[in-house]
């Protein structure tokens, strides 16, 4: 039974065709993951479904009845609220029914009337009846099963929304979703602010979650442990594939293979009998023969070209410094306004170390970093970076001075030396090409805005880099070719990541927070 169907959906965003007559099916209890390069349209396609944004054409059309969720990472919520009380509104329902129970026992105190007591009792065994099917008197255990998975329970349950970090906060939103009683969960990159054990956690819950599920990421491993189909958005299109991400990606090579051939072929076909319709039809002994030939041209289903996929391509310029000693960190104390929120940390790296800074969401990784860029004030302790030092640092909040302004402007106000044809060039070995070289900031994606970032940091010489979340928003190919430049550069790297393989594939030692 199909719970969504998509009929010729049609949508173009700041002058680029999305979607061309697009048709899909979701059916009911499916778990599907959904890819595309960077700006393809993902984010909008999950929008489009989840009402927050009206298509140009066609019809998007959900079962009646059906119950769907949306996780918005940049939805407002309530920050009065502790964190506690956050959660529970996801049952909401079942505490007003709580308390309109407890108002009819209060009733029941003052009721002299036998009728209207009888009535009363009735009322409130149904209600009693209703809370205790629904697993009322246990929520709390049911709350924290799920919050202490994510590791919500760290934060303290008593604590203010407000005192949350960003990543924390959609921790919260994402357990609300998962406490919530629905047919449809819908999650744009859940696992960017998740750690290594609760994106297991995550994994092996949604493997267990009878309801359908269409989730946008770009962790592989992730894909892989929870989708039985894969939606590719491409080329104006949605195209489905049954399987996980590894039999998507070998079945998808070889369409896009077939794709190509038969497109060269109809290519050659057609220049054939243009060439033979434009000798022949002028020549009264064969202008019947061209006649002909134009109507086998006009009946040609043509298969449309393959989209001009610009791969991204990363390279850092090393700056050669050989020491043992590259940053050298003596009980370091990290925190804000003053305030410690780790014990002391001390270690040391040597200018080949590609050190992977590994701890769970909201510890301390990111005011680590921070701290070594002087960014933020050590509480106490000291670190020292050798005088050679080189640094180069990856935030990771996608901040720009003015989102009004285009990549190329960017690049021109980081590197005003460099003239016009240079920055297009620089961008474009990112993948920026084109119109996206002219695009505001803040009409690009996640994902190249982050290649935007790098393509500016690769401009600088280094010997250190310090890179905090560097693959959130990256599509896969991306990632691929950003792993690549870091194992092939020779200075050190200190890399706070939750991608576990990537980290791995890319770092020699490990720091646990």
């Amino acid at each position: 039974m199909s719970v969504l169907t998509i009929t010729n959906l049609t949508h173009t965003f700041d002058g680029k065709i999305l979607f061309q007559d697009a048709n899909l099916n979701i059916n009911n209890g499916e778990h599907t993951g959904i890819v595309g390069l960077n700006g393809a349209g993902k984010s909008t396609f999950m929008n489009i479904i989840s009402s927050k944004l009206i298509q140009d054409g066609g019809e998007v059309k959900w079962l009646n009845g059906i119950k769907w969720g949306y996780l918005d990472q940049h939805a407002d919520i309530d920050r009065s609220l502790t964190v506690m009380q956050y959660l529970e509104g996801a049952f909401v329902s079942l505490f007003e029914l709580n308390e309109r129970l407890e108002s009819t026992y209060q009733e029941m105190t003052t009721e002299t009337d036998e009728n209207k007591l009888d009535k009363l009792i009735s009322r409130s065994a149904s209600m009693m009846d209703t809370l205790t099917k629904e697993n009322f008197f246990e929520l709390e255990n049911c709350i924290k099963k799920v919050a202490n998975g994510l590791g919500i329970g760290n934060f303290g349950y008593d604590t203010q929304v407000s005192k949350l970090s960003g990543g924390q906060r959609a921790k919260l939103m994402l357990a609300s979703l998962l406490l919530s009683e629905l047919d449809v969960i819908l999650l744009d990159e859940p696992t960017n602010f998740l750690d290594i054990e609760h994106i297991k956690w995550l994994s092996d819950y949604l493997n267990t979650y009878e309801g359908t599920v269409l989730v946008i990421s770009h962790d592989t491993e992730f894909l892989n442990n929870v989708s039985k189909n894969i939606i590719s958005v491409e080329n104006g299109s949605i195209k489905k594939y049954s399987g996980d991400y590894n039999k998507y990606l070998a079945t998808s090579e070889m369409n896009a293979n077939q794709l190509a051939d038969a497109y060269e072929k109809q290519q050659q076909q057609k220049k054939k009998l243009e060439v033979f319709i434009a000798k022949n039809k002028a020549r009264a002994a064969t202008a019947g023969m061209a006649k002909s030939r134009e109507k086998v041209l006009e009946k040609l289903d043509l298969v449309s070209k393959p989209s001009v996929i610009y791969p991204a391509e990363f390279n850092f310029v090393h700056s050669g410094v050989n020491t043992k000693d590259m940053l050298i960190v003596e009980n370091i104390e990290v925190g804000d306004n003053n305030h410690a929120i780790l014990p002391p940390i001390s270690f040391n790296i040597s200018s080949d170390t590609k050190l992977w800074i590994r701890g769970t969401n909201g510890i301390g990784k990111s005011t680590l970093l921070k701290t070594l860029m002087n960014k933020l004030p050590a509480v106490c302790g000291n670190f020292y970076f050798s005088v050679n030092a080189k640094l180069l640092y990856l935030e990771q909040d996608l901040e720009f001075m003015n989102m009004e302004e285009n990549a190329a402007a960017y690049l021109t106000d980081c590197y005003p030396q460099l003239n016009i044809s240079r920055i297009r060039s620089i961008l474009g070995t990112v993948g920026i090409k084109n119109d996206l070289a002219t695009k505001s900031l803040k009409n690009l994606s996640g994902g190249e805005q982050v290649k935007v970032k790098l393509a500016a940091l690769m401009q600088n010489t280094s010997n250190i880099l310090l890179l905090d979340e560097p693959t959130n928003h990256l599509d896969i190919k991306a990632k691929e070719s950003l792993k690549t430049a870091l194992q092939k550069y020779d200075g050190a790297i200190i890399l706070v990541s939750h991608e576990k393989t990537f980290a791995e594939e890319v770092c020699n030692d490990i720091f646990d927070l």
